[in-house]
């Protein structure tokens, strides 16, 4: 099956810095077709029709979502782009925004008005910052070609925390706080960023938009299967030949994307969705890529049969510790306690009773944490200990002989 473009179809078409060749490629018909022949509940219902979910990771339907926001009560709402795109081996907003920042603006227009917003943020990762003169010179040629009329977009920078991608994280940011979420209810379409009604959705989200307008959501409704409607940008990266963004029809199988596309071989595991994503064997590549099966915010880490599935594990919890907000205690001390339980597996400590103690810690951290880091954290502890069971039984085995040996030996 080969790729599927949708969101990635003007990449490497257009001049992402000349508005002039994104309008010759159909660019901005979909804005036009919105603010003279559509209301914005026309809009919504072609966006509830098209059962879009939001690509960030939560699959949220995003008509519901913005119909909440259009009926809020409040006369000043909001719309933010989620460009911090942190989370480990995910890079596709990144080549989305450097190869076609105007579909992400026409996005973001249309979504506006459906919504009632008249200011829009993009919150601009970090490390992204070379991107930001990409994107203020996309802002204005679309403002100076009279797209822009009924918003204003503004850019904000993040300062390199992960945390920052979480949606109530990010509100604080915008409004100058420290980056730590939010309790909820309420929920952002209620009382979201300046306590207004706020809708916040990733790059590769709005960039549908466009399309789904211009051809209806019943079309986007033929594509991609169960559940999961449309296609899905992927970025892939680790122990393949051909690194990369590939975008493929939702429901396309593992295998399509790490060994047809990326050239994967001699393959132990499949990481799906960052550091917090899940872990599938060798013998899984068949599971479909869709909310339903295993998604994520759409990076993809393959890992050859050389790799050690407890190091990687260990790994990603020592970098989800260091992100964590600190706010709520069972991401605080849940991963802090993980880290210790892994490097004592690793320096030839390890007992029968760490295995346990990691799948209940991890069913804890699951149930209580304030938001999705502390919750999704433990899901690589759980698929490894699933999956490669024995990697963690050999590492106790080997500690429990190194005690019987005599001090002297040892």
């Amino acid at each position: 099956m080969p790729e599927k473009q949708i969101v990635s179809m003007n990449c490497g078409k257009i001049d992402p810095d000349n508005i002039d060749t994104h309008i010759d490629q159909g660019g901005f018909k979909a804005l036009q077709k919105s603010l003279e022949k559509m209301t914005p509940e026309d809009i919504i219902n072609e966006i509830k029709t098209s059962e879009l979910k939001g690509r960030g990771g939560a699959g949220f339907l995003c008509g519901t979502k913005w119909e909440l926001a259009r009926k809020a009560g409040e006369n000043q709402k909001y719309l933010i782009c989620n460009a911090d795109e942190s989370e480990v081996g995910t890079f596709k907003d990144r080549h989305l925004l450097a190869k076609d920042p105007f579909t992400l603006i026409e996005g973001i227009a249309i979504t506006a008005y459906a919504i009632g917003a008249q200011t829009a943020f993009i919150y601009l990762r970090a490390e992204y910052h070379f991107l930001l003169d990409l994107l203020t010179n996309a802002i204005e040629q679309a403002k100076e070609k009279g797209f822009l009329k009924h918003l204003a977009v503004q850019i904000r920078e993040g300062a390199g925390a992960y945390i920052c991608g979480e949606e109530s994280a990010l509100m604080n940011s915008i409004e100058g706080r420290r980056g730590e979420s939010r309790y909820k209810p309420p929920f952002p379409t209620e009382k979201g960023l300046f306590d207004k009604p706020t809708i916040i959705n990733n790059v590769e989200t709005l960039m549908n938009v466009p399309q789904i307008i211009l051809n209806g959501g019943e079309w986007f409704k033929t594509i991609g299967t169960g559940n999961s409607r449309g296609t899905k940008v992927f970025s892939i990266s680790g122990d393949v030949e051909k690194p990369g963004v590939y975008e493929l029809e939702m429901g396309s199988p593992v295998k399509e994307l790490v060994v047809t596309l990326a050239g994967a071989k001699n393959i132990k595991a499949v990481q799906v969705g960052g550091a917090s994503g899940s872990i599938i064997p060798f013998d899984q590549l068949d599971t479909p890529l869709s909310f339903e099966t295993l998604l994520g915010s759409g990076g993809v880490i393959v890992f050859n049969n050389e790799r050690d599935i407890t190091d990687m594990v260990h790994q990603s919890m020592i970098f989800l510790s260091e992100e964590s907000c600190g706010k709520c205690t069972p991401c605080r001390e849940g991963t802090e306690v993980m880290i210790e339980i892994f490097r004592r597996l690793e320096i030839g400590e390890g007992v029968p009773e760490d295995m346990e103690n990691l799948e209940a810690l991890s069913e804890a951290m699951m149930l209580s944490s304030l938001c999705g880091l502390g919750q999704a954290a433990p899901i690589p502890v759980l698929d490894s200990l699933k999956y490669f069971r024995s990697e963690y039984e050999d590492r106790i085995e080997k500690s429990q002989i190194l005690r019987r040996l005599p001090r002297s030996i040892a």
